[in-house]
């Protein structure tokens, strides 16, 4: 399993952020990004996670919201990279995929784009 304590691990994130594109995340409003090592159920399955309303869900939007968060799962991703190559990449995916769920897209048309 590739090693990568927590600060590397975000700033590798952060990274992988400022390469998406900008139509991509220039609608993200009032959302995190946050790293934890494991989903709360501990499993290693799970690399990243959307919590939060979809904006093709949402009614009225306006003050006073928490925002939504987009988790990503340092100790599930590092554990299926062998390299940082490979753990960029995963990262890169991973935050398509929830950014994704942001915009409300479901996991089955992210797997019909080759995103799942």
């Amino acid at each position: 399993m590739l090693q990568l304590d927590t600060s590397e691990f975000e700033r590798l994130v952060v990274d992988e952020l400022d390469l998406l594109p900008d139509d991509m995340v220039d609608g993200l409003d009032n959302i995190i990004f946050v790293v934890e090592d494991r989903p709360e159920d501990g499993t290693l399955d799970t690399l990243g996670l959307y919590d939060g309303v979809a904006l093709t869900e949402r009614d009225q939007y306006g003050f006073g919201e928490m925002p939504d968060r987009i988790i990503l799962y340092r100790e599930p991703l590092l554990a299926i990279c062998e390299n940082l190559d490979e753990l960029r990449n995963e990262v890169h995916v991973t935050l398509v995929h929830e950014i994704a769920h942001f915009y409300g897209i479901d996991d089955d048309r992210l797997h019909e784009l080759g995103w799942g």
